[in-house]
């Protein structure tokens, strides 16, 4: 769809923002057409969140001025008028509340849904929109939000951002939304915002996912530094081009380590497998991938293997193995401490003498980890919330691999990361793993599985095929992931 600069629904004009010495939007200019939707890409911390916080009404620019429909919108622009003239918007940090059900989280989002059955009411809006949009999704709206696995509850948002009630979607704001997902589920919702398009609605796309930009975007909008640095139509940008246009240099794909096969050794690892599956082995100095749809047993099957290992994170002499989670809120961050105290926390018996912390040291490790993964942040003493989600999971990577376990566990860790620091970690992975550590790795991304030696992949909670070498493809993955014999 071209793109109608005299049709804009929603536009930005030189939008400056600052939070403390940092500046996290200088002078930017954002405009959004109806029918279109707009692919917003840029490094972690380039400023889409605080763009996206300024379209939804949330954050109010320091400079600038906000129209919506050809309306001033400056100096009272909000949620509340944001949401009135169709603004929905998905944050990468999902803002359900889990103690209540997805009917009653349903309830809160529409405010027009009131008095006698009230939720026979908000179930059929979130049900009849996560059937749209997620055929099959076996999601129980009576259930606790806090009950569900994190894909189940980026679905729920999601449909909730379409639904409508109180009025129509008209402009839904979409920050990584495919990041907990898996590639079937991704592709019907990207399938779904083509509709939603189609129809005359307005979208923004923020993914970290290149290929989801390229595919479903009419326009692109690249941020750096709080600006945008490139603009134009999606056809106009190839994968290279537009990382390119981030700044980053992607490693050629023939380029990369191959695989290496180390089974000539005894495996690090095991567990036996069930019935005819395959038993589950991983090598010293091995990256092992666990693959299939989500929700398939990958993420219980790393709690399992982190528990054969005392299961316990906190810092303790010759801890054995780490893990890097993929739900930071819940598993991960210490949302009351610092970037530094969130770095060092396993480390503290390696840095304590006499029961004493060693400060020095312990900044000088956090400082180091915070350089080679590339922390954007102007102080280690800043809180772990000042960062934005992308940031806050190098965090967790950088606590996980400053640790001298051998077995470094990884629950999907690569979400909502940009593609540069994708590359410097794929490399650092495989570092890593040449002295001898050993990473499990569960990823949704097909991109991510084709780094590791080998993969086993999931279906319906245990092992269905072990791929290695040139058989770690996409269609071998999919072809075990659907099928009901191994491919």
């Amino acid at each position: 769809m071209t793109f109608q600069k005299d049709n804009p629904v929603l536009t930005v004009d030189g939008a400056s923002k600052s939070f403390g010495a940092v500046r996290a939007l200088n002078g930017l200019s954002f405009v959004l057409a109806a029918g279109e939707c707009v692919g917003l890409v840029g490094h972690n911390g380039a400023g889409k969140s605080t763009l996206v916080g300024i379209m939804n009404g949330g954050t109010r620019p320091d400079t600038g001025t906000i129209r919506i429909e050809g309306n001033e919108g400056t100096g009272r622009y909000s949620v509340a008028v944001a949401r009135k003239h169709g603004v929905r918007c998905v944050f990468q940090e999902l803002s359900l509340c889990p103690n209540l059900t997805v009917t009653e989280n349903a309830r809160i989002a529409h405010a027009s849904i009131r008095g006698f059955a009230w939720r026979r009411r908000a179930e059929r809006v979130v049900r009849s929109k996560l059937d749209e949009i997620f055929p099959d999704h076996g999601i129980d709206c009576g259930q606790s939000v806090g009950m569900l696995g994190i894909a189940q509850r980026q679905m729920v948002e999601i449909a909730m951002a379409f639904s409508e009630s109180d009025g129509p979607a008209r402009i839904v704001i979409l920050d990584e939304p495919t990041s907990s997902l898996d590639a079937s589920i991704a592709r019907q919702m990207l399938a779904y915002i083509r509709k939603f398009v189609a129809a005359g609605g307005s979208v923004v796309l923020i993914s970290h996912i290149l290929n989801e930009i390229l595919t479903t975007a009419d326009r692109i909008v690249v941020m750096k530094d709080g600006s945008v640095v490139a603009n134009g139509p999606s056809s106009g940008f190839t994968l290279d081009s537009l990382v390119g246009a981030m700044g980053s240099v992607v490693r050629p794909r023939d380029a990369a380590a191959p695989p290496r096969d180390r089974t000539d050794t005894k495996p690090i690892l095991s567990r036996r497998g069930s019935d005819s599956a395959p038993e589950f082995r991983a090598y010293a100095g091995e990256i092992v991938g666990l693959a299939g749809l989500g929700g398939h047993g990958q993420t219980e099957t790393l709690v399992e293997l982190f528990r054969g290992f005392g299961g316990d994170w906190k810092a303790r002499t010759n801890i054995r193995a780490a893990f890097v989670a993929g739900d930071r809120h819940v598993d991960g961050n210490l949302p009351m401490w610092s970037i530094l105290r969130n770095i060092s926390i396993t480390l503290l018996t390696d840095l304590t003498r006499a029961g004493i912390v060693r400060e020095r040291n312990e900044r000088a490790i956090a400082q180091s980890w915070r350089e080679r993964i590339g922390i954007r942040t102007d102080s280690l003493d800043n809180p772990i919330l000042s960062l934005s989600g992308g940031n806050q999971q190098k965090v967790l990577f950088s606590r996980a691999l400053a640790t001298r376990a051998p077995i470094v566990l990884m629950d999907d860790p690569m979400r909502g990361v940009d593609i540069g620091t994708k590359q410097e970690v794929y490399s650092l992975l495989r570092a890593e793993a040449d002295q001898g550590r050993t990473f499990v790795w569960y990823s949704t991304e097909i991109d991510e599985i084709c780094q590791c030696d080998r993969v086993y992949v999931f279906r319906e909670g245990r092992i269905v095929e072990e791929l290695a070498g040139d058989d770690i493809r996409e269609d071998r993955v999919l072809a075990a992931s659907f099928s009901t014999e191994a491919a």
